[in-house]
């Protein structure tokens, strides 16, 4: 295998460091303070090509390859992983699943707009009753010939109420279960759609999530994504491909955290030299060097794997579940070497350490993506 990255992927990773080092920097403290949606942030990230990098250029996109956007949400989520989960969701989930599967209509209709940043896209899945278990739609789209009359709830949606697209999944007919199931896409500003508040989160408090609300709201015919029945298949598709985009962003916090302790450990001085001389503090650098690299060479094969159009279940859930764990075990490991000082928000590694338990939650929990890589070394 070929582990040297080309010039072009070379030149995406520097392009997002520099990004994330200049623009999200400076005001992520206090954007997770506030809850502040990074308005002005995105709307750059959208002029530099991150928020449809994967897209065909035809649609205005940047047409990279998912290693170099693995790259890149590394970058941008060792600073603020707020700013990755929007990215993320904007690339991963409605880019990519309206440009595989949308008509042609809907392409040009929406992707020239979600890649540039004037709009972003949100992907509704979750409900009350169904988050992991995506079979178990309450929200219903029944037929009515030229529309589909929308009802139900839809819970935890990222860009919730920033977005001005949303794929919706729902279903129609509840006899085929699974096979009855449309994604449909909605816009803000159809009668009878609501947004609920903003979630208080524990982490990534700068990105936006609420809850959804339809009453009676017509979808037309043309907004739904494949044939019949297809959105089933749809959602576990789009799914397949975010759990590359959130390892990749488990894999910043992670190296940002490693990062930031690594510089701290040769500055701070206990006993009178810097802590970084001391064995318990290399054990725990040393650790955290070897799970960062491995949790990058899973994400890298996974995103090789879906360039190369191969079969990417296992190794995109292998990525996410370690990639993961590695964001949780390297965040607290930052906060203990910064001591005292890591309590404090000024040091960052506090809020890494909270922005990195979601990466374990969405996408599917830890759990799932076992489910998901038993099932597929059993075939």
């Amino acid at each position: 295998m070929d582990f040297q990255l080309t010039e072009e992927q070379l030149a995406v990773q520097a392009a997002a460091r520099d990004f994330a080092q200049t623009e999200l920097w400076a005001g992520v403290i206090e954007r997770d303070e506030h809850q502040k949606f990074p308005a002005e942030q995105i709307k750059k990230m959208g002029e530099l090509g991150f928020l449809g990098m994967m897209v065909s250029p035809e649609y205005g996109g940047g047409g990279m390859d998912t290693v170099s956007y693995v790259l890149a949400m590394e970058e941008i989520s060792k600073v603020d992983a707020s700013c990755s989960v929007i990215m993320s969701v904007n690339n991963s989930l409605v880019c990519w699943g309206l440009e595989k599967y949308g008509t042609e209509e809907q392409k040009r209709k929406y992707l020239p707009r979600l890649t540039s940043g004037e709009i972003i896209g949100a992907f509704a899945l979750s409900e009350p009753e169904a988050g992991s278990d995506a079979t178990s739609q309450r929200t219903t789209a029944e037929d009515k010939g030229d529309y589909y009359l929308l009802n139900g709830t839809k819970n935890w949606i990222t860009n919730g109420t920033t977005a001005s697209v949303y794929l919706v999944v729902a279903q129609t007919n509840v006899e085929l279960k699974h096979r009855g199931i449309n994604v449909l896409i909605v816009e803000k500003g159809m009668e009878g759609f609501q947004t609920g508040p903003k979630e208080n989160k524990l982490g990534i408090r700068g990105s936006d999530t609420c809850s959804l609300m339809f009453n009676d709201v017509k979808v037309p015919k043309e907004n739904r994504i494949g044939e019949d029945g297809f959105g089933f298949k749809f959602a576990m598709q789009v799914l397949a491909g975010g759990r590359i985009g959130i390892a990749a962003q488990a894999l910043g916090i992670a190296s940002g955290s490693y990062e930031l302790a690594l510089k701290y450990s040769k500055e701070r001085k206990a006993f009178g030299v810097p802590i970084a001389q001391h064995q318990a503090i290399q054990f725990k650098l040393a650790d955290m060097a070897t799970n960062i690299d491995a949790a990058r060479l899973l994400c890298l094969q996974a995103a090789h794997d879906k360039d190369a159009h191969q079969d990417y279940a296992k190794s995109g859930a292998m990525a996410k579940l370690f990639a993961s764990k590695t964001a949780m075990d390297a965040s607290v490991e930052a906060v203990q070497i910064h001591g005292g000082y890591g309590f404090v928000k000024e040091y960052h590694v506090e809020r890494l350490m909270r922005d990195a338990k979601i990466t374990q939650i969405y996408e599917g929990t830890s759990e799932i993506q076992k489910i998901v890589i038993s099932r597929e070394i059993l075939k």
